[in-house]
């Protein structure tokens, strides 16, 4: 496939509203495309360069998107800043400056999809001393030779913010249509592969291998996910259900197998190298190849510390050393994915609780079972006492789900208003806090993974994070107008707030009541953040609750 037909589907599924009607359109793609052509067209759809599972980065940001486009089109670094800052759309302003370029190139070369591909694989593997120098040649060499619709989606797929309205259910939904298999196997072969691409090349040349997919062992799967609920309900719908502490720490996936072992995040980063210490307790802890789900935190003294005192160990780059001495970091594993090769996710909660007592000699997060209200109730201030964050809530006979969050799981925490947003842009503070972002812009998301706004937050924010938070967004600017900056969109707020309100004045149809800056999540993902099914939800609660 040519890079401009790649190009052209793009723009006719940007310009449609619904859901089927993307669907239709990828699904009367896929079959005409090649075994390699197919898992590339899937994932850049997404704006996605490589597997979910792969820890392959770009590395490109906006400034070196700058400089490629000022030499591309003979123009000055600051016209091109300049043109992005009025206009808002990376992709559109880039579409626009191809169209009006001054240099004219002699020797074009057609872009076909896969050798975009070779070439984002070609920057994310270069290293060393001239590793942006040969980014900027790559993103040169793209964009020169892209027509004006290609750069649209070339600058796109750069920063990894394509949101043309492809999300994972839309790709799901096409691979089933085009390939005739059901949706459920679409899904959960999608959960042990953690890569949209794979399960649409099986779906493509053997549908029948869909059924006996496996979780292969440092292709980490995301982790399952649990939504809010009640004791009380939890009990009326289930009986028994299991009961352990909610953790204030960060969640990881440890993987064991032939004298190897790594452990990711809730990103699936690997953090291997950050939390030797952790890695070692849990390879000592078992003479089995594993994949085991769990979280890391921080104690002194017995208690455990807040999240926070973990994550500066994570972000630590050097005296690894010397911080596990300062800061003791003790896992908790609460469940087992794959045993000796054997996948698990299937099995009952309860089953896969055996298995982990039985293969795990520490470690083991401590759990009761019952359907008693009252029994739960005390161990849920006993958690807190303990210094936990509240405790969560299992169906005992549920499968392990990865990426779900659904029913099975449940949090029960003292607040649970609390959300968790994408920051999209700020405003430029006042006074002493002149020079400083002094409000922040945040979004949620539709079933696509379109960002919506919701809120500003401005409230809970000390001088020090504030000074913490202008590090970490300068360089994630993408444009300016007047007081309000546009940034890359990846980094993720736990904001509080009063009363959820329906409001015509942001895109997602709701605001925030009193938001109030909770903490930063570096820990999420984009895609963990919250949903507008999930805001309908908690709207709907909310209202009962009153």
């Amino acid at each position: 496939m040519q890079f401009v037909e790649f190009a052209a589907i793009c723009k006719k599924i940007e310009e449609i509203p619904g859901r089927l009607e993307t669907a239709d359109i990828l699904a009367a793609e896929f079959p005409h495309l090649s075994e390699e052509e197919l898992p590339v067209f899937v994932r850049f759809m997404r704006g996605k360069l490589f597997p979910d599972w792969s820890s392959e980065k770009l590395g490109f940001g906006p400034s070196l998107l700058y400089d490629a486009l000022a030499y591309v089109i003979g123009k000055k670094r600051s016209y091109v800043v300049s043109a992005i800052n009025n206009a808002g759309d990376v992709g559109k302003v880039v579409e626009t400056l191809l169209e009006k370029r001054e240099q004219t190139m002699f020797f074009s070369e057609e872009l076909n999809l896969l050798n975009v591909y070779d070439r984002f694989l070609l920057m994310a593997k270069t290293s060393g001393r001239r590793t942006q120098q040969e980014r900027l040649r790559s993103a040169q060499y793209l964009l020169s030779n892209a027509t004006p619709l290609e750069g649209r989606y070339l600058a796109r797929l750069m920063l990894e913010e394509m949101r043309i309205g492809v999300g994972e259910g839309v790709v799901k939904d096409a691979v089933a249509k085009a390939f005739g298999v059901l949706p459920e196997t679409v899904e959960h072969a999608h959960q042990a592969l953690n890569d949209l691409g794979q399960v649409a090349v099986l779906a493509k040349t053997d549908p029948a291998r869909l059924f006996d997919v496996h979780i292969t062992i440092f292709r980490p799967v995301k982790m399952m996910l649990a939504q809010q609920g009640s004791i009380s309900a939890m009990v009326a719908t289930h009986g028994k259900i299991a009961a352990e502490n909610k953790y204030d720490g960060s969640r990881f996936q440890f993987h064991k197998a032939n004298g190897k072992a790594a452990i990711y995040s809730r990103r699936l980063e690997d953090m291997t190298a950050s939390l030797p210490d952790v890695v070692e307790m849990l390879n000592l802890a078992t003479t089995h190849d594993v994949i085991i789900d769990g979280e890391v935190i921080a104690m002194m003294n017995g208690k455990p510390m807040p999240f926070q005192t973990v994550l500066r160990r994570i972000r630590r780059k050097h005296d690894i050393g010397g911080a596990a001495d300062a800061i003791t970091l003790c896992p908790r594993v609460f469940d087992i994915l794959v045993l000796d090769g054997e996948t698990l996710i299937d099995m009952p909660f309860t089953r896969r609780r055996e298995i982990l007592e039985s293969v795990l000699t520490d470690y083991v997060a401590p759990q009761i079972v019952s359907d008693s209200v009252d029994e739960l109730e005390t161990f849920y201030h006993e958690s807190l006492d303990r210094g936990n964050e509240g405790m969560m809530l299992k169906v005992l006979d549920s499968p392990y789900l990865p990426g779900n969050r659904g029913k099975y799981w449940i949090k029960i925490k003292p607040e649970v208003d609390t959300i968790d947003l994408v920051v999209i842009g700020a405003e430029w503070g006042e006074g002493k806090r002149a020079k400083m972002f002094g409000s922040f812009l945040l979004a949620c998301q539709d079933e696509t993974g379109r960002l919506l706004e919701i809120s500003r937050v401005a409230t809970g924010i000390d001088d020090s994070m504030l000074a913490a938070l202008y590090d970490l967004f300068k360089d994630r600017i993408i444009s300016e107008k007047g007081k309000t900056v546009f940034f890359e969109q990846d980094v993720v707020f736990e904001v509080g707030y009063a009363e959820l309100q329906k409001s015509t004045n942001y895109a997602a149809g709701y605001a925030l009541r009193f938001p109030r800056f909770i903490r930063l999540r570096d820990d999420k993902d984009v895609s963990e953040i919250e949903t507008m099914e999930s805001l309908t939800r908690r709207y709907s609660l909310q209202n009962k609750e009153e």
